[in-house]
This record gives structure tokens, C-alpha cells and sequence, in this order.
């Protein structure tokens, strides 16, 4: 009996940690007139550079049926990705970086 409750207590354990560190929103891919597609990838973005998912959502991103489209004009002006991608937090979305963002 102790070995079930063991185990069952376990499987919970890995059950919550996988679930907890889990980061929703998976991959997003933005197409585009004119240009290549961006893909914007949370895992990156939350895993690799740690930021926080308050960071963004609600501030500079809301929800999909919300979400604006965004000129590479006013992204250059702080909006939307330039907000971190200004040359300081990341990458300038200005300049010769274009494939960093559009393969």
C-alpha cells in the first residue's frame, strides 16, 4: 500500500513540474505582405532570455483576437518589439538586422 501512495505521489510531483515549467504560447508566425514571415518564439524569449510573461502580455502584446498589425516605422519608434529591440535591451530592430528577424 505505502508503494502506491509512493508512486502515485510521484507521478503527481512530475506531473506539476513538467506542467509548471511548461511556457504557453508555443511559436508564432506573423505573415507578411512584402517581406518574409517573422516567427516570434516564446520558448526564446522565456527560456533562453528569462524574461517574464507580465513583461510583455498585457502591456505591449494583448491577446490574439486583440493583437494590431505593427509597421517596422512605429516598431523603430518603441512600439510593439522595438519597445526592447532598440539597440540597448536586444538587438536594434533598425539597421543591417533584418534577418534576424525575417529569414
Amino acid at each position: 500500500m505505502n508503494r502506491v501512495i509512493v508512486c502515485g505521489v510521484l507521478l503527481v510531483s512530475v506531473f506539476a513540474a513538467t506542467s509548471w515549467a511548461s511556457v504557453g504560447g508555443g511559436d508564432i508566425t506573423y505573415s507578411l505582405a512584402g517581406a518574409s514571415n517573422v516567427t516570434y518564439s516564446h520558448d526564446l524569449h522565456v527560456i533562453k532570455h528569462k524574461l517574464k510573461c507580465a513583461e510583455c502580455h498585457y502591456r505591449l502584446y494583448t491577446t490574439v483576437a486583440q493583437r494590431k498589425d505593427v509597421t517596422m516605422a512605429q516598431m523603430q519608434k518603441g512600439q510593439s518589439c522595438g519597445a526592447c529591440h532598440n539597440g540597448q535591451a536586444a538587438f536594434d530592430v533598425k539597421g543591417n538586422n533584418c534577418n534576424k528577424c525575417h529569414p
